[in-house]
């Protein structure tokens, strides 16, 4: 059951575990672009995975995110935290990125890996 403030074009995102949480899966290039921008904390649920990614952007972003990068083996292997709006971050060893709202991973997601 979809959770009820989740914004609607997540909703028709498949949803994935990674690193213990259920999250968003984000396929197809406007999912991609958009990621969570222009949604409020209560919409973007547990987060979005962006896979075959190696940088994000966090323009028209109304919430800081913490970013873990995953490898290819989906280990982390960096993260940035509280990256606020209006940012770029990179990671050449990345393969995918999880974006998660700030805080809400906590130490417990990145050692997981």
């Amino acid at each position: 059951m979809p959770e009820p403030l989740l914004a609607q074009r997540l909703r028709r995102l498949p949803v994935a575990t990674v690193l213990g949480r259920e999250v968003r899966v984000a396929l197809g290039p406007c999912a991609r672009f958009l990621g969570l921008a222009h949604l409020n904390r209560e919409e973007v649920g547990a987060g979005l995975l962006i896979p075959h990614c190696s940088s994000v952007h966090t323009f028209g972003m109304r919430l800081p995110l913490d970013l873990y990068f995953l490898g290819e083996y989906g280990e982390v292997v960096t993260v940035r935290r509280e990256v606020g709006p209006r940012h770029l971050a990179f990671c050449a060893r990345a393969r995918a990125v999880l974006e998660v709202p700030a805080g809400e991973g906590g130490e417990n997601l990145a050692a997981t890996s």
